[in-house]
């Protein structure tokens, strides 16, 4: 569903006008609809009814607190890549028996803090963080669940910056390695060996790499099976992609599971998914004010008052978002690069759009529901932007525009 639609010639966020929501909250200001991510996570789970999983939504995706309330409540899972992480599911209401936690680098800290939470399963990523774990655990007098992330070689042809699938990723052990760490931590007390994880890269629109990840993963359990280390699930991981340009052409989700079911055939494993941007990459704009107008010899700029330190996904990757005027103008358009006011020349929210604008107008960065908010910083002392949460007609403030006073928080002055 798009949640962003023009009514009487104003775009709206379901029921909600985008300037109504900058005239009261200001902009730069992110704006996500409810319904929208509430769809996406009932697609997912309506795709795989009849089969035993659990969908544990990537909180690096956006982890604001509201959202993860609002799929806390629909029963999901949750995906961490970090301590912090872990604390905010837990303090949203999340059930910590459906959480994986990920990551290369996880830190004794973290561990212990799992564990003690009553995690689901470890996503381990090398054979010294099983090692880690593994005394970890016997120190604490507790059994660390763990699963292995295996690196299946496999091409998502997507960005390289979000490919995790190859064998030069830093990410996963190789898949040749898999059945040795497993016998290792199956002798090891105090680990439960729980399942086998993958995670082949983001904003993957290829069926066939699934395809391909799936096969190698369901063999691996037949190989630990014949070996009587029996699996109880198979994390086949997220990085569903979405609709970013027109000619985007996102995997159907009945599609995928089809496969990913005729993969698993008869084994009585579990399965588990890790989306994020699939869940919550459609349902947001980043809502900005055009601050200036400013031709050139050779381009002209719309200076908006949004930057790179809010979206980062342009810069870090020339990725491409939508643009559309909150209230589209008449007459003729003039090519301009969309730009912030960071002093850099990769700030940039859009290059090369065709819009008819004036100063003052409003725009609307789309498909900016996913490593927006979650990415952004504080580069060149701006203030975070504020989060509004959209419901029907209401608009909540799900994040408080950052105060100027709170960049300095923790700071001391050398005396």
């Amino acid at each position: 569903m798009d949640p962003f639609r023009y009514r009487d010639g104003e775009l709206c966020a379901e029921e909600v006008p985008l300037a109504d929501i900058a005239a009261r909250y200001g902009t730069p200001t992110y704006v996500y609809s409810r319904a929208a991510i509430e769809a996406a996570f009932r697609e997912y789970t309506a795709a795989f009814a009849g089969t035993p999983h659990l969908v544990c939504y990537a909180l690096k995706a956006n982890s604001n607190l509201a959202i993860l309330a609002l799929l806390a409540r629909l029963g999901a899972g949750f995906d961490i890549v970090s301590g912090g992480e872990l604390a905010r599911v837990l303090h949203a209401g999340g059930d910590p028996a459906k959480i994986v936690f990920s990551g290369v680098g996880k830190t004794d800290t973290e561990i212990v803090a799992a564990l003690a939470a009553g995690i689901l399963c470890f996503n381990v990523e090398s054979a010294s963080e099983l090692e880690r774990i593994a005394a970890i655990a016997a120190r604490e007098g507790r059994r660390a669940p763990v699963s292995l992330r295996v690196n299946p070689h496999v091409d998502a042809r997507t960005h390289p910056y979000i490919a995790t699938g190859l064998a030069e990723s830093k990410f996963g052990i190789a898949h040749t390695a898999a059945p040795e760490l497993y016998r290792r931590a199956a002798a090891m007390p105090s680990l439960a060996v729980r399942g086998i994880d993958c995670h082949i890269g983001s904003q993957v629109l290829d069926l066939d790499a699934y395809v391909e990840t799936a096969a190698r993963m369901f063999e691996l359990v037949d190989t630990l099976a014949a070996e009587g280390i029996v699996l109880e699930h198979v994390d086949l991981g997220g990085g569903l992609g979405v609709r970013y340009r027109d000619d985007d052409t996102p995997i159907v989700l009945a599609r995928y599971a089809d496969a990913v079911r005729a993969a698993r055939g008869a084994r009585e494993v579990k399965l588990l998914f890790e989306p994020g941007r699939r869940l919550v990459g459609e349902a947001g704009v980043l809502l900005t004010r055009v601050l200036y107008l400013k031709p050139g010899e050779a381009k002209h700029f719309a200076i908006v008052d949004a930057a790179m330190n809010d979206l980062l996904r342009p810069a870090l990757y020339a990725a491409w978002h939508g643009v559309d005027p909150v209230r589209p103008r008449a007459g003729a358009t003039t090519v301009y690069d969309v730009v912030g006011p960071v002093c850099e020349s990769g700030d940039f929210l859009a290059e090369a759009r065709a819009l008819a604008l004036a100063e003052g107008d409003l725009l609307a960065v789309r498909t900016a529901g996913a490593y927006g908010m979650a990415m952004s910083s504080n580069y060149n002392s701006r203030p975070r932007a504020c989060e509004v949460l959209v419901d029907g007609a209401h608009a909540h403030v799900v994040r408080e525009r950052e105060r100027i006073d709170a960049l300095w928080n923790g700071e001391h002055v050398a005396r």
